[in-house]
């Protein structure tokens, strides 16, 4: 919810306005794209100075060359190795004078490897003197973050082997082929209580995948660094994100063999990933080193294998497969009225309307504005929402507001019941931590505290009894802060105050809402008194920050600025810019250093068990910015603030794809750019590639011109055309869903995963939605043809729109025409698709009467699956249905009791080379239409009680 100051004159251009004022209420009509909207609000004084987000200005580690710790230091030896039939154990002991290079070295270190099951090997090190005091440097509880649960693999096709030659090295070889996965011959091992650098080979034109969340090509490019370090910045290419995932594939192509294994490093803190020609190195700033490898041996299995240690994603409720509708800015009750009932005018499918922190009463979670959107009026509209059989869903940010304890007026009884149950982050001194974020002086919620989950809870649950929403939006939860430390210690009496930004600096971004009359606003603020400036208690703001390279060096851990920077992006690159500080404490003593990255994975963890109490029966949805691996199983995950380009629109490809890896099939962008103005041609484009997003929303913020689909009528249009493609495939998209949840599978796919091909490895400008539909965008403007391949030698692939077979060469370039308002979507042969009558909403859709795409391959076979449930319940009853088709013949078989009413009333059957004589079902002759020039057979009939199995044949 930033954005840069190099747009701050499209800003201005975009918003003017008329003011007028009456007490402390100010009411302004202002033009967006041209449009007026009246706005009413309290005035604030802004008292926090611009430079409370100025951190140290560090010079990142990785660029340094005068400290390399493959020359500085010893390693280790490893001794009293004993092995056991299920791995091994030993002791590593430093072998020669200390290096202290970014850290105090760990002279001792245990050694266990484990054989978990036939493919996956766990290899950890960790310290050997381990006390409670130290504990959390080291150590993540698997109560909180999942393990590989041990096991005894008689048939493993892993093997560790060792040597201390010269020091201690290993490596993990794939016994099936004789590969080497992962070795670290030729280098040190360097463990320090701030500092590990772990360095592993990689061939030669290597395929590397994962190691998120950037915003990059899918394929990662050597001469990269990935920083895993949860961070507030709007999508910036290369940028450390939202999320962290230590977590990558490596696919390998052989004298014709594909193979594909995994790495897991099961370390929370902070660390840059070093790739090269032909190396990787790891280097987290603290932790163990805690490894899973998964053998495979395609893409599919590894992600298998890897969401058996995470835990599966959880399963969504059906209606979250339609379109949502979102901005920033939708001022008042009557703007988002006016949105639902301009797409139903239009005919624009709307499943759910969602609200950014418009509604909130001063930015406060939990709260509505009385002025804007006053409580009968809001929950008038949630009835007709719910009327109309579709949803809704606001925003929750991570940050609470600190009510000023001056003013009794100012009364925030969600933070006072969260002071009583004692749930809130510490500074050292056992004070209160207050930061800042939108509604001014803040404090944030400890999910390790003994009563953080129930009074979350008891706070949603509040909520619904005051708003009926459907789901919840998590939001600011790396956790952002928008001063360094704990700036509001000695002013929260101040409150309500408001953030500004220096706008003399090009490189800071601004509030969307942040409006700058003159540039003497910002100077008359720094040259306001001491006494209004921000004091960090925790971690204060230098005065004049200029580049530095801190390397102190002792036992005690330097927090706040350790002694090796990672390669953060957050402008300066200190770690507590723009988020709590490293050393703001938990009630256990626990640092933020240890623990930043688990913040939104923790949050996402205690919403999911609030929703389980306001929605009993329900499953809950959520979705979060900020992850860790193993979120999947608790949210679904948007791509943050990303821009209204074309580049933002071809990076969300890859990163369906890598959040696929991740294990977490709910995934989606804001559709037609967060950031800056959209216009037709890209929101076109944008509007038909989100359709084929498990999550599909659209969303822009304040300052920017609207762009609901209905704003043109080519976006219009092409939005209704992949529409009606996602709803008649809702049916498709829900089996998938069930399948990640159930088996691990994956809802996006990469071209190479079901084509293992060296020529198709990477590709990021195209991909499938399981195994049976394939999409190829447009991704740049002013073109009406698109190139792409056809993967696959001998795979037929069909035409949606026609439903004719593709005439072109397999794994190489084609054009493709694709106007305006055409996406370029294809069937793969062998596989069978449900599909349902479409509709305006997904309630609806699911009453829609049934049909079947079989689609056949050269040998005249296809087969698919459906599932089918009551699309909400936590335990509901089930169905489902096999079908195979061979020889002429089409059979479907039916496990399960949950009774599908609507009935079956036709099949298209694709690739068919001569007309039949007959067609019958289950013996019973029905009508059909065969198309010569497509090999098209549709058959059409009504059965009743096709749920329950049926043979349909054709000869």
């Amino acid at each position: 919810m930033l954005f840069g100051s190099a747009i701050l004159s499209s800003l201005v251009a975009a918003v003017a306005a008329t003011t007028s004022y009456e007490g402390d209420v100010t009411t302004k009509t202002v033009t967006r794209g041209g449009e007026p909207s009246v706005v009413t609000w309290r005035d604030e004084t802004p008292t926090l100075a611009p430079d409370a987000d100025i951190g140290l200005s560090l010079v990142p580690s990785h660029n340094l060359t005068d400290h390399d710790p493959q020359e500085d230091c010893p390693g280790y030896k490893a001794e009293n190795v004993k092995k056991s039939g299920n791995g091994l154990t030993a002791n590593l002991k430093l072998a020669g004078d200390n290096c202290n290079v970014y850290g105090v070295d760990i002279e001792k270190l245990d050694l266990k490897v484990e054989y978990q099951d036939d493919n996956r090997l766990s290899v950890k090190l960790v310290p050997s003197h381990i006390t409670k005091d130290n504990e959390s440097h080291y150590l993540i509880p698997s109560d909180i973050l999942p393990e590989g649960k041990p096991g005894h693999a008689a048939h493993s096709d892993l093997d560790f082997e060792y040597s201390n030659d010269p020091s201690f090295w290993f490596k993990v070889v794939r016994k099936s082929t004789g590969d080497t996965l992962f070795s670290t011959e030729g280098s040190k091992l360097v463990f320090e209580n701030q500092f590990i650098e772990l360095k592993t080979q990689l061939p030669k034109d290597h395929n590397l995948f994962g190691l998120g969340e950037t915003l990059d090509s899918f394929k990662i490019p050597p001469g990269t660094v990935k920083t895993l370090f949860n961070a507030d910045i709007a999508d910036e290419p290369l940028a450390n994100l939202y999320g962290s995932h230590p977590f990558y594939v490596e696919e390998r192509f052989d004298d014709g063999c594909a193979s594909s294994h995994g790495v897991y490093l099961r370390n929370v803190h902070a660390q840059d990933v070093l790739i090269d020609e032909s190396s990787l190195t790891w280097r987290p700033i603290g932790g163990s080193l805690d490894l899973y490898f998964f053998s495979g041996p395609s893409t599919k299995d590894v992600v298998k294998q890897y969401q058996d240690v995470i835990g599966l994603p959880a399963m969504h409720q059906y209606w979250t497969l339609g379109f949502h509708q979102c901005r920033w800015g939708y001022m008042n009750v009557s703007e988002l009225r006016e949105v639902k009932e301009t797409y139903r005018a239009h005919g624009i499918p709307l499943e759910t309307i969602w609200s950014d922190i418009d509604f909130m009463q001063a930015y406060r979670d939990f709260t509505l504005d009385p002025a804007t959107y006053p409580k009968e009026e809001f929950q008038k509209l949630l009835q007709e929402i719910h009327d109309s059989k579709q949803h809704y869903i606001p925003m929750v940010d991570a940050a609470i507001y600190i009510p000023n304890p001056n003013n009794e007026s100012d009364a925030y009884p969600t933070f006072d019941r969260g002071e009583e149950a004692d749930v809130f982050l510490r500074n050292p001194d056992g004070s209160l931590y207050i930061g800042a974020v939108w509604p001014g002086y803040t404090v944030f919620p400890d999910w390790l505290a003994e009563n953080a989950t129930d009074w979350w809870s008891e706070e949603l649950s509040k909520f619904h009894e005051l708003l009926a929403y459907d789901g919840i939006w998590i939001d600011m939860n790396e956790v952002s802060s928008f001063c360094v430390g704990s700036c509001g210690s000695d002013l929260y009496h101040l409150n309500r105050v408001q953030t500004i930004f220096n706008s003399d600096d090009p490189g800071f971004d601004y509030p969307e809402k942040f409006e700058q009359s003159n540039a003497s606003d910002w100077k008359s603020l720094m040259s306001q008194s001491s006494a209004m400036q921000a004091t960090a208690t925790s971690t204060p703001a230098p005065e004049t920050p200029k580049p530095t390279i801190v390397r102190d060096i002792s036992e005690e851990r330097n927090i706040n600025h350790p002694p090796y920077a990672i390669n953060n992006h957050q402008s300066p690159n200190d770690m507590g810019t723009h988020a709590v500080s490293p050393n703001a404490t938990h009630q256990n003593g626990v640092v933020e250093y240890d623990w930043h990255n688990l913040y939104g994975y923790q949050m996402s963890i205690a919403t999911y068990k609030g929703l389980e109490d306001v929605f009993p029966e329900k499953r809950p949805f959520i979705i979060t910015r900020s992850t860790f691996s193993g979120s999947g199983k608790w949210a679904g995950h948007w791509g943050g603030d990303n821009h209204a380009t074309w580049a933002d629109m071809h990076y969300a490809i890859s990163q369906g794809l890598s959040f696929s890896l991740f294990g977490m099939p709910m995934f989606g962008v804001d559709v037609c750019g967060f950031n800056q103005n959209t216009d037709s041609e890209l929101c076109s484009r944008w509007a038909q590639l989100g359709a084929f997003f498990s999550f599909y929303r659209n969303h822009n913020g304040w300052a920017y011109i609207p762009q609901e689909f209905y704003r043109w009528s080519s976006v219009e249009d092409a939005a209704k055309t992949a529409m009606k493609i996602r709803y008649s495939l809702l049916p498709y998209f829900y089996t998938l869903l069930e399948d990640a949840h159930e088996k691990g599978d994956t809802f996006l796919r990469a071209l190479s995963w079901e084509f293992p091909d060296k020529s198709l490895a990477g590709i990021d400008s195209q991909f499938l939605v399981g195994p049976s539909l394939m999409v190829i965008p447009v991704l740049e403007p002013l073109v009406d043809t698109v190139e792409g391949v056809f993967p696959g030698k001998c795979q037929v692939w069909y035409d949606w729109y026609n439903q004719t077979k593709v005439d072109a060469p397999a794994n190489q370039n084609v054009t493709i025409d694709a106007p305006l308002g055409h996406i370029p979507v294809y069937i793969r042969g062998g596989s069978v698709l449900p599909t349902q009558d479409p509709s305006y909403t997904t309630a609806e859709s699911r009453e829609g009467d049934w049909g079947l795409i079989v689609a056949l391959d050269q040998d005249s076979k296809a087969s698919g699956d459906l599932y089918v449930d009551d699309g909400e319940s936590i335990k509901s009853k089930s169905t489902r249905i096999e079908f195979s088709a061979e020889n002429g013949c089409l059979k479907a078989t039916s496990k399960g009791d949950y009774p599908i009413e609507q009935p079956l009333t036709d099949i298209t059957i694709l690739g068919v080379s001569e007309e039949p004589k007959q067609v019958t079902l289950n013996n019973n002759k029905v009508d059909s239409k065969f198309d010569s020039k497509s090999n098209t057979l549709k058959i059409s009939f009504e059965s009743d009680n096709w749920s329950k199995g049926f043979n349909l044949n054709w000869n």
